[in-house]
């Protein structure tokens, strides 16, 4: 999300002010897979749930899954969708609360035996939040890290505890949106020390503390059960200990050369293991404030860690695509497996172990965590020295150890992401290609691919589909999350006209100019303006006039706005701009208070208002106004070609809208002829649309553009001669739009100059 200046312009300053952006995300037909990496995990197990196990998996995607684990199967139960960027860690908490972090800058809380309902939104970190811990035992207690070298420890109780409805928004319910603020009532006592202190940005409702002494980004946390010892590593190469209970910094671990990526607690608080960048794993004893062992196992970066019980062995995996188990008292290790992309997070379970990746897909493997010798009994192990003898031990064997297992025991399949995307000239399409290498078309006005063409050759498709059209670019593309997220921002997005005829909606006047942009807001909004409309009682309530004074104010401050009068009471979506049901987008935006969100458009319920939606957007669809626009018109001369001996009525410079076929221009050459006597062999040609209607004694194009023909001409000039328009001395088609000559015949930024002629011996 890019981030937004503020709502006001106190000042009347001149400066335009960023507008909020309406952004949709368009879903993949399966919806229960992810479509990204996944970058966390987290389990909870039947001993304090309904008897189920269940997997909880978030993805770069933006979402978050919980999937009923039996013995063979795993099954998609639930999706928890709000945050509006990536999830980079989830933790359980108490029996059912499930925390979640992204690159959003936001902690939220749901119900993890929800549907997936978000009980609140978290906002306190001011870049991205990278990673969670959570206590066992003391299960209110989590903490959360983040860039710029942010760690915050947030009694999860008193941060549930109900809140007051509040402008000044620091807590929102994500359900709608709507922002929401805790009293002050909530605000803990917490000691004096000078390196933990209130975060102050803040002015009402539940405050974490914040642990200060982190000077860069934060990538990894780990807590005791008990709650009390905290530690928390990052790109400064340091373990950092605190006191969770006096707030205190205890002390710093130094011994990695870099980034700190992973770190874990024995139950006790007394040792740590850490993971880094420098593919070392160490075990840190922290009474003695000292490094007890370094394992030399991995050959890149330890990214994911995760201990036995009893936490005498540690698996681990990471940047080399590989899962070890190490015994960390013998320092044996062994190769448990190797994938086909990086290791991300793991999660122990009974004898099984959960890795994800940087695939979308899940795996899990066997790990005999209840007694981690059986996998050294089997042999195959080798000695965990220093990091030298470990790359000397690569380069004499030429090859990584042989993995114990090949294949998985159960996968979670999800789909390929997307990688790669062009926007086709037509700004309706975009091609993409995947990580299987799947290309597809996909039509952004329904949020749907129009066609699969299987693993082809992206850059020959694209030169295959490439059109000879000049469309206004009125959105932009990203593949962040993996899919096509869509943005709309104004006035831009409201730049493409088309004439219905061209995208073939049928009932509609041909001639009828369709703004691209209004028409797909229509589309995304239908289901929520139906349920406004049932929850306001009659359709007679909502004819048009938006509610709340902040909307209706911006409106006068842009009183410029444009009515599209020949679209007032034109409220049906027609079939170009209709979304799916089955696979529908979601809707990701911020509205005039709180914080960014993100929805599917099915699951709006009416309830949403200016307070969510950016004001221009409600403007648009309630209103029929649009924003002033760039100019949509297209100056150019009309001279007949050298040596003709047809001319035209009248001179001077026109003006054109331009998306104007050239056939209508050559209808206009036809009205406006000078003719001194018939043309022979000049045969009449009706192919083309009715003249154009308009001003007569000037040039200039009002409204669709168009001109009427005068009276006084002989009976045989309304014989209709077939006329050629030339540019640059090229024939044009009469396809073509004025923009589509200007963009590439014409390739000046002057005037577009026409040339006339008519065609002989037809």
């Amino acid at each position: 999300m890019h981030r937004v200046g503020s709502t006001g312009n106190a000042n009347n300053s001149t400066r335009p002010r960023k507008e909020k952006r309406l952004t949709y995300v368009l879903n993949d037909s399966d919806d229960t897979k992810h479509c990204a990496g996944i970058n966390c995990l987290a389990l909870l197990t039947s001993a304090i749930s309904d008897g189920s196990d269940y997997l909880f998996t978030g993805s770069r995607d933006g979402r978050l899954k919980r999937w009923a684990l039996s013995e063979d199967v795993a099954t998609c139960s639930a999706t928890f969708e709000s945050h509006v960027d990536w999830v980079n860690d989830a933790v359980l908490v108490g029996d059912n609360t499930l925390v979640s972090c992204s690159s959003d800058a936001t902690l939220k809380t749901w119900n993890a035996l929800s549907t997936g309902t978000c009980v609140r939104t978290h906002r306190q970190h001011t870049d991205y939040v990278t990673c969670l811990a959570a206590a066992g035992k003391n299960s209110n207690i989590v903490a959360s890290g983040g860039l710029g070298g942010e760690v915050f420890m947030w009694d999860i109780e008193a941060a549930l505890a109900p809140v007051s409805k509040c402008n000044d928004a620091t807590v929102d319910e994500s359900t709608n949106g709507i922002a929401n603020s805790l009293p002050s009532t909530n605000l803990r006592n917490i000691s004096s020390s000078n390196s933990i202190s209130l975060h102050t940005t803040q002015t009402q409702g539940y405050i974490p503390i914040a642990a200060k002494g982190h000077k860069e980004s934060v990538y990894a946390l780990a807590m005791n059960e008990g709650g009390s010892i905290l530690v928390s590593g990052g790109t400064e190469k340091v373990v950092r200990v605190w006191d969770t209970r006096s707030g205190s910094k205890i002390l710093k671990l130094k011994g990695h050369t870099d980034n700190i990526r992973a770190l874990l607690l024995d139950s006790t608080g007394r040792y740590c293991l850490s993971g880094s960048s420098d593919s070392m794993i160490r075990l840190w004893d922290i009474g003695q404030q000292r490094c007890v062992h370094s394992y030399a196992v991995h050959t890149d970066s330890v990214w994911a860690l995760a201990s036995t019980p009893t936490f005498s062995h540690v698996y681990s995996g990471g940047r080399d695509f590989s899962l070890y188990l190490t015994d960390l008292q013998t320092k044996e290790s062994s190769l448990l497996c190797t994938g086909e992309h990086p290791i991300l997070q793991l999660a122990l379970h009974n004898d099984s172990i959960w890795a994800a990746s940087t695939d979308s897909s899940v795996h899990r493997w066997p790990a005999e965590g209840c007694n981690p010798q059986k996998i050294f009994q089997r042999g195959n192990s080798f000695l965990a020295g220093n990091l030298s003898f470990s790359r000397a031990r690569v380069s004499l064997e030429g090859a990584l150890p042989v993995p114990l297992y090949k294949e998985p025991t159960l996968t979670i399949k999800g789909t390929p992401g997307i990688v790669q995307h062009e926007v086709l000239n037509n700004k309706r399409h975009v091609l993409t290609k995947d990580t299987s290498g799947s290309v597809k078309l996909w039509e952004i006005t329904k949020g749907v691919v129009v066609e699969d063409y299987g693993k082809v050759s992206f850059k020959e498709k694209k030169e295959e589909l490439f059109e000879m059209v000049s469309v206004p670019a009125w959105f932009t593309v990203d593949t962040r999350l993996g899919t096509l997220s869509v943005h709309l921002d104004t006035p831009q997005c409201f730049s493409a006209e088309m004439y219905s005829a061209d995208l073939n909606i049928i009932g509609k006047p041909e001639d009828d100019k369709v703004n691209l942009g209004r028409e797909t807001l229509k589309g995304l909004l239908a289901h929520w303006l139906r349920k406004r409309k049932q929850r306001m009682g009659s359709p007679a309530s909502a004819n048009g006039e938006l509610s709340g004074k902040d909307v209706a104010s911006r409106s006068l401050i842009h009183s410029r706005a444009e009515v599209d009068v020949s679209s007032e009471n034109d409220s049906m979506v027609y079939p170009p701009f209709e979304f799916s049901v089955v696979s529908p987008p979601s809707i990701v935006t911020e509205g005039t208070h709180g914080g960014p969100w993100r929805k599917k458009i099915t699951d709006l319920d009416g309830t949403e208002d200016e307070k969510d939606f950016p004001w221009w957007c409600l403007d648009c669809v309630l209103n029929n106004r649009l924003p002033p626009r760039e100019n949509t018109k297209c100056s150019f001369y009309l001279h007949p070609c050298e040596g003709s001996p047809v001319q035209i009525l009248t001179q001077g410079k026109l003006s054109a809208p331009r998306i104007l076929r050239i056939h209508k221009v050559v209808n206009y050459v036809v009205e406006k002829m000078v003719l001194d006597k018939p043309l022979d062999n000049l045969l009449a040609d009706g192919n083309f649309a009715p003249a154009l209607t308009g001003s007569q004694s000037q040039l200039q194009v009002v409204g669709d553009g168009s001109f009427r023909s005068g009276s006084g001409f002989k009976p045989w000039q309304k014989l209709k001669p077939s006329i050629e328009i030339l540019c640059n001395n090229q024939v044009l088609s009469p396809d073509m739009s004025l923009a589509t000559v200007r963009a590439y015949v014409w390739k000046k930024s002057d005037d577009l100059v026409l040339n006339y002629r008519v065609v002989q011996g037809r």
